[in-house]
């Protein structure tokens, strides 16, 4: 139902970094802003390893989205999946629990994100989880932590060790994080918890496809993100392709056509994103472009081809350049927090007339943390490594918390797992894999 105040209605699509920072640009504009998202809260994507590690619990980084803009009276939440967008008659159609809602528009944007990718292996997935949403983090959470239990009960050192042998797929700033965490919880947390088993004895293999991790940053600072991954005893296998998954064992191949079959009950892929699938539904009616990760292309103002008043933001499109190129921009939170922000400037202006540039981004540079005091900080001007590196990292993510509250805890929470070394949040939601799953 439309609210029916007469207004600019505008539709913000995901309640991720763009949406929301969209819907809060607006805040005090002559507008009716409605935000439709699948789930009821905001995710702070860059820390949900660290749900999945044991360190946070899953309400610490997903504040509901309600609260958030609860005091922005021209905004209001619907939860809902979108499942079409109607570029003709200006309506999106979201659905919940078998009810169906049609919310129309002046002005969309759509801001939906992405989701794991396997490259054509989607089967993949039933051994090796991806890491997009809360629900993720938590059975990732069981399976690690549950790892260590089923290991305690094993009746065989071969058994153990297929237990207690963890591989992440993929070096980017993901995998690199979460294998330095699996490699500090069983060396650190938890070693002396288990009475059959020895924690530290854990094995932690990272598979990249290319010459080196965290390719996305300069050579040297690749280098020493390597050499600290080492320091924690997780094992990088470069130039690695992942040929087969299963419930017993990570199959690897290597540049010259050969292959090692790894014994391993604990798979991770952190290896590729795709679009959602909204980009195809936007790219079919209008000809945008499609790439091969299935985001749609738009104009350098983040409009939609032939449709102005239908912008797309975030993971989920490609950024045509001025001079007809294609800018690769990185699926950052930074880079959707600007988009969102450049979005509601684009309605603003468009509603008093005034002109407006192309979206241009701001690069302020790349941080990634490996574990306690271990990070790698890109800034452009100056390249950082080790503890001021984690510094940056940690205010930085802080600062981008939403809410005071959840900063607040967040700090308490790194604080006392700094000094104890500690994980308030080792809870099992789900119970960990048998041999006759």
């Amino acid at each position: 139902m439309a609210q029916a105040s007469g207004r600019h209605r505008v539709v913000v699509v995901g309640s991720g970094f763009g949406g929301l920072f969209a819907a809060k640009a607006l805040k005090n504009a002559d507008v009716d802003i409605t935000l439709v998202a699948k789930t009821g809260h905001h995710l702070f994507q860059p820390l949900l390893y660290q749900v999945a590690t044991g360190i946070l619990s899953e309400g610490e980084i997903a504040p509901p989205t309600r609260e958030i803009l609860a005091d922005q009276k021209n905004a209001r939440v619907l939860l809902g999946e979108v499942t079409d967008i109607d570029l003709e008659r200006k309506v999106v159609t979201s659905q919940v629990l078998g009810r169906e809602t049609h919310t129309p528009y002046d002005s969309l944007i759509v801001a939906a994100g992405a989701g794991q990718s396997y490259f054509g292996n989607d089967h993949f997935a039933v051994h090796a989880p991806g890491m997009k949403s809360i629900d993720d983090a938590l059975e990732l959470r069981g399976r690690i932590f549950g790892a260590f239990e089923l290991a305690e009960l094993a009746e065989s050192d071969e058994e153990v060790e297929r237990l207690l042998t963890f591989v992440v797929v993929g070096a980017g700033p993901t995998g690199v994080e979460m294998a330095g965490q699996i490699a500090e919880l069983a060396r650190g947390t938890l070693r002396g918890d288990f009475r059959s088993i020895d924690s530290a004895q854990a094995r932690v293999l990272l598979i990249e496809t290319l010459d080196r991790v965290l390719t996305t940053f300069p050579p040297s600072l690749s280098s020493k993100a390597a050499r600290s991954l080492e320091s924690l005893g997780v094992t990088v296998l470069l130039e690695r392709t992942v040929v087969d998954i299963d419930e017993e064992a990570v199959t690897i191949a290597a540049p010259d056509g050969s292959t090692e079959r790894i014994p391993a009950r604990n798979a991770i892929w952190a290896a590729g994103v795709e679009a959602s699938r909204l980009a195809s539904q936007l790219a079919e009616p209008s000809g945008a472009e499609l790439d091969r990760a299935g985001r749609v292309t738009v104009e350098p103002d983040l409009t939609l081809p032939g449709h102005p008043e239908v912008l797309a933001l975030g993971d989920m499109v490609r950024v045509r350049s001025r001079d007809g190129g294609v800018q690769e921009l990185l699926g950052v939170a930074p880079v959707a927090m600007q988009q969102g922000r450049y979005a509601a400037k684009l309605v603003r202006a468009r509603l008093s007339g005034d002109p407006i540039a192309p979206f241009r981004y701001l690069d302020k540079g790349n941080l990634a943390t490996i574990g306690r005091a271990r990070a790698v900080a890109d800034l452009h001007a100056i390249r950082l490594s080790g503890f001021p590196a984690w510094t940056a990292w940690l205010v930085v993510h802080l600062f981008y918390l939403v809410g005071f509250q959840n900063r607040l805890i967040v700090f308490i929470r790194w604080f006392i797992s700094f000094v104890t070394y500690g994980r308030g949040a080792r809870l099992i939601t789900s119970a960990p894999a048998d041999e006759d799953d």
